[in-house]
């Protein structure tokens, strides 16, 4: 372990505390100087596989790996707290990120896993071998899923609300002191996140096609990031088409399609969420607003009102007025 200009740097040599936690489950620990750092991981069958990530470092942290897994591997990552990336050693690059799903394919590969200090960093991994997902949907399907490199970022989305509730599912088997999920419930969650991904990824060409091209669906998810990320902004939908590149009629109805909502409709769903986790962390109502697009805190607390049913006071009480 090294130190260059307050970074911490865990080479591949370095030991990681190992340990079993029963019902199957094993638990690989960082060094405890580093912060509370570990990785829970359970094997449901050969070849498939369920993680979880959970890392506080007290310090900024590169952590080298040379890939976990034998063979080739489909990952698919959930983001459920704070981000990380990784760096393979070909320059690929992955992000990880709370409300995001990552997929990536690789065989063993050196690189680097980086993460902030004091950041908590909550991942659910889904780890697919070759062979696994050959039986499910046979070896055409599974070449054109995996790709032929060495290492692949598939996809990088904001996670579908079918996908976070299977995944709540499966952290409560793995987190500790929770209610413990069947066998059978944690293959059914399981292979239904496995499932959602092969449709994005590769569609059985038997099955009706989606009124949008791959290409069309990462531009319309493209521009929901933006506009999470720019809640702030007066953001039209002229804007966006331009931005991601399509026409506005298309990326109207994208929305509709994927999200089951308007711009519109989806702009405020992205807003109030966002707002709830301001006020949540103790801001007050005039901080909130203009983090959200509103010019006015009273203008904010009618819409924040329509939409949840109470009132930003009746929710936190007199710490969301202002002072």
């Amino acid at each position: 372990m090294s130190a260059r200009n307050n970074c911490c740097r865990l080479t591949l040599d370095e030991p990681r505390i190992r340990s079993a936690l029963g019902s199957g489950k094993t638990r690989l620990q960082l060094p405890e100087d580093i912060g509370h750092c570990y990785q829970d991981f359970v094997e449901l069958e050969p070849g498939l596989g369920l993680g979880r990530l959970h890392y506080i470092p007290s310090v900024p942290l590169i952590e080298e790996t040379n890939g976990p897994h034998d063979g080739h591997v489909m990952v698919i990552t959930l983001g459920m707290k704070g981000r990380s990336c990784y760096e393979g050693q070909d320059a690929t690059s992955l992000e990880f990120q709370k409300g995001y799903t990552t997929i990536s394919s690789f065989r063993a590969i050196p690189g680097e896993r980086r993460y902030e200090a004091g950041d908590t960093v909550s991942q659910l991994r889904v780890v697919a071998h070759e062979s696994l997902i050959c039986k499910y949907v046979g070896q055409e399907r599974t070449a054109e899923i995996l790709g032929s490199r060495q290492l692949s970022r598939l996809a990088f989305r904001a996670s579908t609300p079918a996908a976070m509730t299977h995944a709540k599912a499966l952290l409560s088997h793995l987190l500790p002191c929770q209610t413990r999920l069947s066998r059978l419930d944690l293959h059914i969650h399981t292979l239904s996140l496995l499932n959602e991904q092969f449709s994005l990824l590769a569609p059985q060409h038997c099955a009706p096609s989606s009124p949008f091209s791959p290409s069309e669906i990462e531009r319309i998810e493209k521009a929901r990031q933006i506009m999470d990320e720019h809640l702030d902004k007066p953001l039209t939908l002229d804007y966006l088409a331009t931005i991601v590149g399509t026409n506005k009629n298309k990326l109207k109805d994208g929305m509709i399609y994927l999200y089951n909502a308007t711009p519109t409709e989806l702009l405020l769903e992205l807003r109030m969420n966002k707002a709830i986790a301001l006020l949540e962390s103790g801001q007050q109502v005039s901080q909130v607003a203009w983090q959200v697009g509103y010019k006015y805190a009273n203008n904010f607390t009618v819409a924040f009102t329509r939409y949840h049913g109470k009132s930003p006071k009746a929710m936190f009480g007199k710490r969301a007025l202002e002072g």
